[in-house]
């Protein structure tokens, strides 16, 4: 994060939370620059009730903001020290779990972004505001069509056409909840702990956690190319986005089976906040 000189320069600081199922995702954002990202626990009510008694943004940051990733400026010393003079900025809120939504609204100044805010045509009700907002950021940001694949909890695809228009997409288990699913609803076969395994795992395997690794990853990563090859027979020069908390393993794992699919994808983890920035600026207008 870097020093800011002047009190006008933080007149348009805003925080943005994504809830997931399960972390929560965090940005502090100067008008339209993302300043810092970070990623926290859920939060017990109790907690937020004590941030929502925080006088001034220093205050806040020093409960929410990673020790570990400080510097000096962000603990407050020399002219960051100006978030000292700034009150509680608005929190902008894009939740997939109810009940932590439910529990944040003892912040002072809150704003839930919802799904009629997102500009893109076709939605349907019940489809998830971090998948609308991922796609919305990555469609603005790069262009559309544009097809964003999610792999965190869950593996989602979600796609745009031309105009910006949905036109659907998928969700399946995420790799750690098809490890878990084996392991606790099966009698006899072992709890596989998802990792990041350091290279694919042998296609043919000569033990039960091997043969776990086995079917689960080349399965998973055979159904990505095949929603990848699909979207390009719709739309050939379609783009393609990829975020999540298993983004980087499963780069990886593309990369070594399926080089030229791996080159055309764009890695960035903070789409949702894209598309929050996208929302937010157009509403300051």
């Amino acid at each position: 994060m870097k020093p800011y000189k002047h009190p006008e320069q933080i007149e348009n600081v805003w925080l943005a939370l994504e809830i997931g199922n399960s972390r929560l995702h965090w940005a502090l954002f100067l008008g339209e620059t993302l300043s810092s990202a970070w990623d926290t626990d859920h939060l017990p009510e109790s907690v937020i009730q004590q941030l929502a008694k925080c006088q001034t943004l220093d205050d806040l940051l020093e409960k929410i903001f990673p020790l570990h990733q400080r510097t000096d400026e962000q603990e407050g010393h020399g002219d960051n020290s100006l978030f000292a003079l700034l009150r509680l900025p608005p929190l902008f809120i894009a939740s997939v779990v109810p009940s932590q939504t439910a529990i944040w609204q003892t912040y002072p100044n809150i704003r839930v972004i919802t799904l009629d805010q997102v500009p893109l045509k076709g939605m349907y009700p019940t489809l998830g505001i971090d998948r609308a907002l991922a796609l919305w950021g990555a469609g603005k940001t790069w262009g559309f069509p544009m097809l964003v694949i999610d792999a965190g909890t869950a593996l989602t695809f979600t796609a745009a056409d031309a105009n910006q228009c949905l036109i659907g997409g998928a969700i399946l288990p995420g790799l750690g909840l098809q490890f878990a699913a084996l392991g606790q609803k099966t009698g006899q076969l072992p709890l596989v702990e998802m990792q990041n395994f350091a290279s694919l795992p042998p296609r043919f395997a000569l033990n039960t956690t091997e043969a776990i690794k086995s079917g689960v990853i080349y399965t998973f990563l055979a159904g990505i190319k095949d929603f990848i090859e699909a979207w390009w027979q719709l739309f050939p020069n379609g783009k393609i986005a990829i975020k999540g908390g298993d983004r980087t393993l499963l780069l990886n794992y593309l990369q070594a089976l399926y080089p030229k699919i791996a080159a055309y994808l764009i890695v960035e983890q903070n789409l949702i906040f894209w598309g929050m920035r996208e929302i937010v600026m157009e509403h300051k207008e």
